[in-house]
């Protein structure tokens, strides 16, 4: 099956949609051959618009309900677009994670979560089916409907050691193996949310991010503020847990702020190291062997050389080195949880979101024609080999 998987992250700059085949044989041995990705950029105005809808900002119904229309035009362009000039024109389906806008959670119990993104604007620019909306089954059987990277992860991690997969979005998550072998994962706390609010803040709203890393790498880390955000009751909750911008937002971070305010670098060098720091300390907690990073955060040198000194000796790669970009990664995991769902398999982790049990997630949405699904997978994947095409 030919699908195109989609998302857009907590920058909200643009929509990622990657191509994939995708393959089950009868002994559960699944084949992801990659066939490209395209961002497609938010138009300024949306993205603006967008943004002053995010926590904590409180959004009227009616700037939700235009923003859910809007995403689901820029989302059905994407997937045109991904159709068109990866595919051909011969997709068979369209999975879209859409943009979540908040997740609901109270201590350690997560109770609703909201990604917008109208999946029939899609449907209808493509003609194809439209698998969205996944995360929700998975809440409603007691889990976080997060961090759905751990199904991916748990056919792509070695069963010897204690490997990991760190995902550095808007939020870092961990996905690891015990040592039974079983999949865990939680959201750790803020990676790239708190570090680009603290780049617009000190930019007045002129720069989006710390390219490069570029102003951590001349500031200091200022160790009072460190130890205040250290401090946030989140990190003491045991997982499974998830998070997100409706925590670690920049509202947030100006509570923390002392008076006077630190320089501008040394504040971009101190969230910097509190991701670092989230990371080394859930290395060491769980005893990890190996670490496989992806997300935007890949991008950004100096937080990468920071979480490898504070790791060491544990070997720490991206994962393209599994076969996937690291940018791509995500996309990727939404076309596999599509496939999944329309093969009537389920697409959580139990033991790694704290649901009661695996669940078929998400919701379909007819494209042009009768909606007919492939008959159900005699066995679930149990592995996953991820080839190029050609290969």
């Amino acid at each position: 099956m030919r699908v195109i998987g989609m998302l857009s992250g907590t920058s909200c700059d643009a929509v990622d949609a990657a191509l994939a085949d995708l393959t089950c044989d009868p002994d559960g041995e699944l084949t992801l051959c990659r066939r490209g990705l395209l961002s497609v950029p938010f138009p300024p105005a949306l993205h603006a618009e967008l943004a002053s809808c995010l926590p904590p900002a409180e959004p009227t119904w009616r700037q939700i309900c235009r923003l859910d229309a809007e995403l689901g035009r820029l989302f059905g362009a994407a997937a045109v677009r991904a159709d068109t000039e990866l595919a051909g024109g011969t997709a068979d389906l369209v999975v879209s994670h859409g943009q979540t806008c908040y997740h609901l959670t109270q201590g350690p119990r997560a109770l609703g979560t909201l990604q917008l993104g109208a999946p029939a604007w899609i449907a209808e620019a493509t003609g194809l089916p439209v698998v969205s909306d996944l995360r929700t089954r998975d809440l409603v059987r007691g889990g976080q409907g997060a961090p759905l990277a751990a199904t991916l992860d748990a056919l792509l991690l070695p069963h010897e050691g204690s490997p990991a997969a760190l995902n550095l979005g808007g939020i870092a998550n961990l996905s690891f193996r015990d040592g039974d072998g079983q999949v865990l994962a939680y959201d750790l706390g803020p990676a790239n949310a708190l570090i680009d609010a603290a780049a617009r803040h000190v930019s007045g709203g002129r720069a989006r991010r710390d390219d490069d890393g570029a102003r951590a790498a001349r500031g200091s880390v200022r160790t009072e503020l460190l130890a205040a955000l250290l401090a946030d009751p989140y990190y003491r909750l045991p997982p499974p847990k998830s998070t997100g911008r409706e925590h670690f937002h920049t509202a947030y971070l100006l509570r923390h702020l002392p008076e006077p305010p630190p320089p501008a670098d040394d504040l971009l060098a101190t969230v910097t190291e509190l991701t670092a720091r989230l990371v080394a300390d859930a290395c060491r907690v769980h005893g990890l062997t190996a670490l496989t990073v992806s997300g935007g955060g890949v991008r950004n040198p100096v937080l990468m050389a920071r979480i490898r000194t504070l790791t060491r000796p544990l070997p720490v790669t991206d994962s393209s080195l599994a076969g996937l970009p690291a940018q791509a990664k995500e996309a990727y995991l939404f076309a596999l949880l599509g496939f999944l769902t329309v093969h009537g398999v389920p697409g959580n982790v139990p033991s790694a979101t704290g649901a009661r049990g695996p669940a078929l997630l998400g919701s379909l949405t007819p494209g042009a024609g009768p909606l007919r699904l492939p008959p159900p997978l005699r066995r679930a994947p149990t592995r996953l080999r991820v080839t190029t095409s050609g290969e």
